[in-house]
């Protein structure tokens, strides 16, 4: 009987973490974990209070304070979504747009919020058969997880699949604005004195700048397979 791993899956923003993450758990049988909606939650629960601003930063002890008033849930809808929940209301896709993420480095460098949510990630995965991805997952929430992946591509062409991804949403942005909002998250992450986004000692790096969806998941899945047997 195959084992079941607890695999990692880390990266700058726009590398399709996601995309790769979701589909390898259902590949797998595995559960998926989204980390940086949780950050992405925090980020909207704090933008709907005004306690946080592109450009003012936030207001870190009514983020901080506010923690336990944020309650987090991933539910399967009709069409198979794996969709964010935010005190019962489904936030799936405003946690998406670009005035979160404009905002969300502001709450994740944040030490409580960090440790708070870590806390909620080590749970839900301490028995294994998980795909968890983020920015600071085979670091920090599973520093032993059997499976460690460090997604990139290069910033062109993160920002034109951002815009895309923004726009099929109905979301108009440049490609300059779209740009400049992935270095400066990037940027933030790997400058954060918390758990920063560095790549695991053994992380497997898979820049996916030139390689198609369909070629890093079956690379991926060869990767899962050989541990699980």
């Amino acid at each position: 009987m195959p084992k079941s791993l607890t695999i990692a899956i880390d990266g700058h923003s726009s590398t399709g973490k996601s995309t790769l993450a979701k589909e390898l758990a259902k590949a797998l049988g595995y559960i998926y974990v989204d980390s940086g909606a949780m950050y992405r939650v925090v980020a909207l629960y704090a933008l709907r209070n005004q306690w946080v601003s592109a450009a003012k930063g936030c207001q870190e002890d009514k983020i901080n304070q506010s923690l336990p008033e944020v309650h987090i849930s991933f539910e399967l809808d009709g069409q198979g979504v794996n969709a964010t929940h935010l005190n019962g209301e489904r936030v799936e896709e405003e946690i998406r747009t670009m005035e979160v993420s404009n905002v969300v480095s502001h709450v994740a460098k944040l030490v409580p919020v960090r440790r708070h949510l870590v806390a909620l990630q080590q749970a839900m995965g301490r028995n294994g058969g998980v795909v968890m991805d983020g920015r600071d997952i085979g670091t920090v929430v599973f520093p032993n997880a059997e499976l460690k992946i460090f997604m990139t591509a290069s910033d062109q062409v993160r920002a034109e699949r951002r815009q895309q991804e923004l726009a099929a949403k109905g979301q108009h942005w440049t490609i300059a604005e779209v740009l400049e909002n992935l270095q400066s998250r990037d940027k933030a992450d790997m400058e954060r004195a918390d758990s920063p986004l560095i790549a695991a000692s053994d992380a497997r790096t898979l820049d996916n700048s030139e390689t198609t969806k369909a070629e890093q998941f079956d690379l991926v899945l060869e990767w899962a397979k050989e541990l699980e047997a």
